[in-house]
């Protein structure tokens, strides 16, 4: 062994000091939490420049507004001389606490735990000598992106609010648009390493409150290290993981966060995260666009059945083209069959491998656009989809034809308002083209039957996935399941949420 070898074997492993927070709450203490941080910041403080009168200011750079500090902390301890003039540290903290200092927000605090928590949601302390508790006092900067319009959601008519990282803002945006009392929030802590805010939002009196029990427990059953991204909320809340589809919706406006709360539903605010969920969600709820109740009715209805239409046609055209070209010839045209079979005629794949790759290669194609900067993945999907197919059709490795059907999947699919539907939808559209490839429009009806067995076995928060297709408790389906109604006549709340009131206007 070498002498690098030697020295790292005689090199003992530095050892790791846990911070403790079962200590005394003092300087030291949280000092000790705070080991090894260079953001952590004290300083001592003379009460209108009483020498024999000293407290402590402790706070983390970064995370409070020097302004607040400064201007309704720091001037008041230095310039009332009625703080100096207490007798004992003890009438001096009450003094603070009932007004001394120019703070909205300020609390006693005796554990070394709440006091680091404070710290690190930019609260300033102060220490007072003698005593074992402290002021806590809201300085925080509270810096955080403005409020913009929706980037992945469209808005035609509308407001054009979204929401952002910070769930207090996003609280007050709902408040804005729901200003009934009735809206209420319970708040809870989720990760033990992010310690991240989670508001659960619904209305009191008109949703179920067993739906609001269910999703606060699934909450609190959450036990990871840190809430960070979507995932780590979403998928220990759903009730079936084993499925490509949707079970909660989620949403980056407001005014349909909103919408969905005064249907009976219950939200959930997640401190980070710019976006809203809102429970139960079933497949109905992401067939639907924000903007179908903005439009005519009638206008509503016909784009509402042509993208049920779209549905069926992402899902089944490149399956029902490999199962008639393979198998059933003697279902298409005569002269369209000719025109196929002289374009095919110099191809050397199979119809199935024709459409397996493009499939892939559309798929590759819409995973490079989404990865790259928008600028340039808008140009590489429009080029590579051109230069592609063309390419692909002169070389002879595909038919004109493949490549029509797979263009109008692809294209049918952007129809669907929502993007996690469109992707189950085109993991189902390769199992389909496979069977297709195997037994021909028998492997077509099986697997749109095996697909129909596995929506109609999923829940959502004790709501059938294919609501409004589907009985919930034996409540039957309400017509026009797929047309909108005009909303003069939608009196009543979706039935499968089981509200506490079902009558949303007279």
């Amino acid at each position: 062994m070498g002498f690098f070898g030697r020295a790292r074997e005689s090199v003992p492993p530095h050892p790791r000091k846990e911070p403790r927070y079962d200590l005394p709450l003092t300087l030291e203490s949280l000092e000790t939490v705070f080991a090894g941080c260079a953001d952590f910041s004290k300083r001592n403080v003379r009460l209108a420049g009483d020498g024999e009168k000293v407290i402590t200011l402790c706070y983390i750079s970064g995370m409070v507004r020097m302004e607040r500090v400064s201007d309704y902390v720091l001037r008041p301890l230095a310039q009332d001389s009625a703080l100096a003039d207490c007798p004992d540290m003890a009438e001096l903290m009450a003094a603070m606490e009932e007004g001394a200092l120019y703070n909205l927000g300020v609390e006693r605090r005796s554990a070394t735990d709440r006091a680091a928590f404070d710290l690190v949601e930019g609260n300033c302390l102060l220490l007072f000598p003698g005593e074992t508790e402290v002021l806590s006092f809201n300085v925080g900067t509270e810096e955080k992106r403005s409020i913009s319009e929706p980037e992945n959601e469209t808005v035609l008519k509308g407001p054009r609010d979204s929401f952002v990282e910070s769930v207090r803002t996003n609280t007050s945006l709902c408040r804005r648009h729901l200003k009934a009392p009735e809206l209420r929030l319970r708040e809870q802590i989720v990760g033990r390493q992010s310690v991240t805010t989670v508001d659960v939002l619904y209305l009191e009196g008109v949703v179920d409150p067993s739906l609001v029990e269910r999703v606060q427990a699934r909450l609190e059953r959450i036990d990871i290290d840190a809430v960070l991204s979507t995932g780590n909320i979403e998928e220990y809340i759903i009730d079936e993981t084993a499925t490509a589809f949707p079970l909660v919706q989620y949403t980056e406006r407001p005014d349909r966060f909103c919408a969905g709360l005064a249907e009976g539903r219950v939200g959930i605010l997640i401190d980070g995260l710019p976006l809203g969920y809102l429970a139960p969600g079933v497949i109905g709820d992401f067939l639907r666009a924000p903007q179908d109740k903005s439009n005519n009715w009638m206008v509503a209805s016909v784009i509402s059945v042509l993208r049920y239409a779209c549905l069926l046609l992402t899902l089944t055209l490149p399956a029902l083209y490999i199962a008639v070209v393979t198998f059933h010839q003697e279902m298409i045209p005569t002269r369209l069959a000719l025109s196929i079979i002289a374009a095919k005629r110099d191809v050397p794949f199979l119809s199935v491998f024709e459409v397996l790759i493009l499939l892939l290669a559309f798929e590759i194609l819409q995973e490079a656009g989404l990865r790259l900067p928008q600028s340039i993945g808008q140009t590489v999907s429009i080029i590579g989809g051109l230069v592609v197919g063309t390419a692909a059709v002169e070389a002879k490795i595909v038919s004109p034809a493949v490549l029509i059907v797979v263009s109008i999947a692809g294209i049918a699919g952007y129809t669907m308002p929502s993007q996690e539907l469109a992707g189950a939808l085109r993991i189902w559209r390769f199992l389909l083209a496979v069977l297709a490839s195997t037994a021909g429009l028998f492997g077509v009806v099986a697997g749109a039957a095996m697909l129909v067995c596995h929506l109609a076995g999923i829940e959502s928060f004790g709501v059938s996935y294919l609501t409004p297709f589907a009985a919930n408790a034996g409540e039957q389906v309400e017509g026009h399941a797929v047309l909108r109604r005009p909303l003069k006549r939608t009196k009543l709340r979706p039935a499968a949420l089981r509200t506490r009131n079902r009558r949303n206007q007279r």
